[in-house]
């Protein structure tokens, strides 16, 4: 049985910038889009990491972003910064929205997290949870996708992430083209994200100027039920929100099935026709998500 949605941040493009860089913070806070993921990981040398932690807490402070929320990508747990990282971005008296943990094999890893965070947020006087975002990049992260996806009450979504996966699974970085070989990790993701209520975000699309690639990749991620993408450029973000925002055709059929059902219900009946089709119960999760969707 799919358990309720409890996340109501839309995530439909999420723009990930290096926090070292001034240049692309700069541009980032002018970026109209649903998120803004300020990367402290993979995209800072070690010799940095310190540097942008310290550019990311102010970015955070000073404000200023056009997005609707902002997050943190952190270092992930185990290596000399992703503790620091937590400790720094959950203690601040002005903090983002979430924090993106990169690298989750297991429940373990959020474990660590939480408790980290439980630390922190007592010690500052927090009383509101910081939410997490697990990002999936590895075998062994896909083979615990269920045990992470219930691992903790902070966690708000489960990323894919395509390149270090790719390089684990040792395909080819630009595999990504080919839709067709991460359909099964796609619907392994999806499910995980379905089963615990929380969302499903794809991960960015890796050619920046592939307008036409990017669009059906969005749109195949849009359409097996994920909430949303990456983007990696501000030139990707108008793809990304359009694919994942539903059509005025698409909410005025989901308010449709609802009306038709409650219809059905209030006369006794599980079913009932509509312009030419049969309709049931099982349909009316589907319109009341794309509703939810398009009130966010």
């Amino acid at each position: 049985m799919e358990t309720a949605d409890r996340v109501t941040a839309r995530r439909r493009a999420c723009l990930v910038v290096p926090a070292a860089s001034a240049r692309m913070l700069a541009s980032a806070r002018r970026a109209s889009v649903d998120e803004v993921v300020l990367d402290l990981d993979d995209a800072v040398v070690p010799s940095a990491k310190s540097s942008a932690r310290s550019a990311a807490s102010e970015a955070i402070r000073s404000g200023g972003f056009a997005c609707n929320g902002l997050a943190v990508r952190v270092n992930a747990p185990g290596t000399p910064w992703g503790h620091k990282d937590v400790i720094v971005i959950g203690g601040a008296a002005t903090r983002p929205r979430s924090i993106v943990v990169p690298k989750v094999e297991g429940a373990g890893d959020l474990a660590f997290i939480d408790r980290l965070l439980d630390g922190v947020e007592a010690a500052v006087g927090h009383t509101e949870p910081l939410a997490v975002q697990a990002l999936v990049e590895s075998p062994a992260g896909l083979r615990a996708l269920d045990e992470i996806a219930a691992a903790s009450m902070r966690l708000e979504a489960i990323v894919l992430g395509y390149a270090d996966l790719a390089a684990s699974l040792g395909r080819a970085r630009d595999a990504a083209a080919n839709l067709d070989l991460w359909l099964g990790v796609q619907d392994r993701v999806l499910a995980a994200a379905r089963a615990a209520g929380v969302q499903a975000i794809d991960g960015p699309h890796l050619a920046i100027g592939d307008e036409t690639g990017l669009e059906a990749a969005a749109r195949r991620a849009a359409d097996l039920g994920f909430d949303g993408k990456w983007a990696i450029h501000p030139s990707q973000l108008n793809a990304l929100t359009t694919a994942f925002t539903p059509s005025a055709r698409e909410v005025d059929r989901a308010r449709a099935i609802v009306a038709a059902l409650d219809r059905a219900a209030g006369d006794g009946l599980g079913t009932i026709a509509l312009d030419g089709e049969m309709i049931d119960e099982a349909l009316r999760v589907g319109a009341l998500r794309i509703l939810a969707r398009a009130a966010r």
